[in-house]
């Protein structure tokens, strides 16, 4: 590939990071879409039902049970009866969760730093900041 295209382009550069993160998420037992949701579960602060968990994955409900069964089995959250809709479950982060979560946080932040260590901080600053007005356009 001579010159590729900007699209095809950042697909490499992110499959790259995506894989330096996996390769660091495994000694903590984690995948990548295990880490997500305890993401989103911290970043609500509360509790979520797994339909809410799943939306805010953006994957269908069936898709979020394996994730869940595999995090409680690991200690990192627990299901719950939700007490204003008994038919739903919560699923509660546990301090485990938590700690592991810092721990997967700090992996994707080593990933990134080590894709690109090749840039100077100005030229990281740059790229976030032009990756950053791309992505603002569709919040």
């Amino acid at each position: 590939m001579d010159d590729p295209e900007l699209p095809e382009l950042l697909h490499l550069v992110s499959r790259r990071l995506r894989h330096g993160w996996l390769h660091r998420l495994e000694p903590l037992g984690l995948s990548p879409g295990q880490a997500r949701a305890l993401r989103v579960l911290i970043e609500a602060g509360r509790p979520l039902r797994m339909v809410q968990l799943a939306d805010e994955l953006r994957i269908v409900p069936r898709s979020v049970t394996p994730v869940i069964d595999a995090l409680e089995e690991a200690g990192h959250v627990r299901r719950e009866v939700d007490p204003a809709n008994r038919r739903s479950t919560l699923v509660v982060i546990t301090p485990s969760g938590r700690e592991v979560y810092e721990r997967a946080r700090e992996a994707r932040r080593q990933a990134g730093q080590d894709l690109f260590a090749v840039l100077s901080q100005e030229q990281r600053d740059q790229l976030k900041g032009l990756l950053g007005a791309v992505d603002a356009q569709f919040r």
